[in-house]
């Protein structure tokens, strides 16, 4: 994972969103090679494992998986363990579990792996975490658990859009990746806590996940070109 700064089309990781092999070659040709980055999350994996992996390995794209692993700390380690050897650049874990945990995730990694502690989903809000009994609100829950994962040190956070400069002001060295990514006019969907590609950026992302507003879109090609072009005028 290099040092150098990041271009634009690098920074998106578009989320392959599919049930099936069938679907990840469909969208992969239908965004014709433009993509760096690709999701690898829990649906597909479910329905095809490594196979997912090695389908965008195949076709030259760095994975990210997408997990959220949240169990006692020897059973994380070991699914660390087996993930890391499928040549992932990330992985994600729950910060909920735990110091003990991620630090469990971040020695089976071994620095091959980039460990990603999840702070709080997007499809989340402050009424939401108050009924789970978890007082202060989201931006505080993300505060208090980016400190606890810097502390057991893995790389990065993935946050809302709107928690960028919390989770920043906690450990300005941290990788942000951020979901809940909608281009103007896109559908929410079950996202809450939401903002646009440029506004992410000029936050103080490093990688934004999109998924559905390129998987349906008539073009997808033509989405993502259209999302490099804001992350680019946000850059300038």
């Amino acid at each position: 994972m290099s040092a150098r700064p990041l271009s634009a089309r690098e920074r998106i990781i578009v989320a392959l969103d599919v049930p099936d092999l069938a679907g990840v070659t469909a969208l992969i040709e239908r965004l014709e090679g433009q993509p760096v980055f690709y999701k690898v999350g829990l649906e597909l994996f479910v329905a095809e494992g490594a196979r997912a992996v090695d389908a965008v390995k195949a076709r030259g794209g760095k994975v990210f998986l997408d997990l959220k692993l949240h169990d006692i700390p020897e059973t994380v380690a070991r699914a660390v363990a087996i993930s890391v050897a499928l040549g992932v650049e990330f992985l994600t874990v729950h910060t909920a579990g735990g110091g003990e945990m991620l630090r469990r995730a971040v020695a089976a990694a071994a620095g091959r792996t980039g460990i990603l502690g999840v702070t709080v989903l997007t499809s989340l809000n402050d009424d939401d975490l108050r009924a789970d009994g978890i007082p202060g609100g989201v931006a505080a829950t993300v505060r208090a658990r980016a400190q606890v994962a810097s502390q057991a040190g893995i790389c990065g956070l993935v946050c809302s859009p709107l928690e960028v400069a919390e989770a920043r002001a906690v450990d300005g060295k941290l990788r942000l990746v951020v979901p809940g990514v909608r281009p103007a006019g896109a559908s929410l969907g079950d996202q809450k806590r939401v903002a646009t590609p440029a506004q992410t950026i000029r936050n103080g992302a490093d990688y934004l996940v999109i998924g559905r507003p390129l998987r349906d879109a008539p073009n997808p090609a033509e989405a993502f070109a259209a999302v490099v072009r804001e992350i680019e005028s946000a850059q300038a």
